[in-house]
């Protein structure tokens, strides 16, 4: 069967340790947490920078470049994606700063959505603004799918030429605003997805383990963590931590055997950032 690739997501936006204590929000909370889920096995992270004090969403780069400096000090060839995600700051300025780092992966929501209590503007302009900033930064755009609105905008701007392969979404079910975890909603979206493209399901809330089950048993990738869903059990009898939500998917995995996707597989099929690549090239050759 296919090889399974792992999202990790660790932090995610909301969350705090009032929530789940187990979310790492420092600095050095998000690198520990990483490194140990690397040693577990996952094929790329997704990355959320904290304030360091207040531990709302946070954007600048001396917050986001530690991060992404320590996970990349202790996995090195894991492929690293960070969020532009607008809703806590809506200003392309804002938003974009990050891929000054040179992430390998940045996340680009395809259209505006409701969650439970917040909104996610993502307006068409926005959209086409971070997408050409995404390639220019030589990183490759992580596609989030949260209705079916949101795939026919990607065939759009696949025909339009700005959106290039190699393609990877994310396909997220379970908000109460989005596609539902039902074999009805999956398969449609699955059967709009462009060829040859990458992707990964996500289950919100108490989705998550329902959504892993089906992406297990259709070929699909996982996307896993704190971000998505806060506890173990669907009864919120029990609060997860990350590391036991991704030790729970590699069981599964391993029940019906399929091998969790290397990062260096998932990379080299095109998800390193390319002028990360050169600078490190270019510096050995020196």
């Amino acid at each position: 069967m296919e090889e399974l690739i792992i999202n990790y997501t660790p932090t995610g936006m909301v969350p705090m340790k009032s929530d789940n204590p187990n979310v790492p929000l420092s600095v050095q909370e998000i690198i520990e947490d990483v490194h140990q889920a690397y040693e577990i096995g996952i094929t790329l992270v997704h990355l959320h920078a904290r304030h360091p004090q207040t531990f709302e969403p946070d954007f600048r780069l001396e917050v986001y470049g530690p991060i992404l400096e320590g996970v990349r000090q202790h996995c090195p060839d894991l492929v690293c994606g960070v969020s532009l995600s607008g809703r806590n700051f809506n200003e392309f300025k804002m938003r974009s700063e990050p891929l000054q780092l040179l992430p390998d992966m940045a996340s680009l929501t395809l259209s505006s959505l409701n969650f439970s209590r917040q909104a996610s503007v993502n307006a068409p302009d926005m959209v086409q603004e971070l997408l050409h900033a995404i390639y220019a930064h030589g990183a490759q755009p992580e596609l989030e799918v949260f209705d079916l609105g949101m795939m026919n905008y990607a065939q759009y701007l696949i025909r339009k030429g700005w959106l290039k392969k190699p393609l990877y979404f994310n396909l997220l079910f379970g908000n109460i605003a989005s596609m539902q975890p039902r074999f009805s909603h999956l398969g449609a979206v699955v059967q709009e997805l462009p060829d040859d493209a990458w992707y990964a399901f996500a289950g919100i809330g108490d989705s998550q383990l329902p959504v892993h089950l089906m992406a297990l048993a259709s070929g699909a990738g996982i996307r896993v963590g704190l971000e998505d869903n806060l506890y173990f059990d669907s009864r919120r009898n029990q609060l997860a931590s990350n590391h036991d939500l991704l030790r729970r998917v590699h069981h599964l995995a391993n029940v019906v055997e399929r091998p969790v996707m290397s990062s260096i597989t998932f990379g080299q099929a095109g998800f390193y950032n390319t002028h990360r690549i050169k600078k490190h090239r270019h510096e050995h050759a020196n």
